[in-house]
């Protein structure tokens, strides 16, 4: 796996948890979402196991709902309480080393 493959990884719960914060949302939505913010070479079956993972901590609430083109049943997300603190803690721990990061791209080797 690559270094971009494995931060790519390390980023989609914050990034998932990020869009379920702002409504329920179910897989193949969350999948266009990602796509339609740039993140690169998303599929389906990238988002799932990710869901499954959040759901298993407790980040994440889900329901099921019926079509109504007569399908299978979805699973809508919504993000529980502690989803909310976790995504807090990502937040800020991504604003710092985004900052970081950018200043080493840029050059900003004086920075204090």
């Amino acid at each position: 796996m690559s270094v971009s493959d494995q931060i790519m990884k390390g980023l989609l719960d914050g990034a998932i948890l990020g869009l379920i914060s702002h409504g329920e949302t179910y897989g193949y939505e969350i999948t266009e979402k990602l796509k339609s913010h740039q993140f690169p070479d998303i599929s389906e079956g990238s988002i799932y196991p990710v869901l499954l993972r959040l759901s298993k901590k407790g980040y994440v609430n889900t329901r099921m709902v019926k079509s109504d083109s007569g399908g299978p049943k979805r699973k809508y997300y919504s993000i529980s309480e502690s989803g909310a603190k976790e995504l807090k803690i990502f937040t800020e721990k991504w604003s710092k080393l985004n900052t970081g990061m950018n200043s080493l791209v840029r050059g900003d080797l004086n920075v204090k």
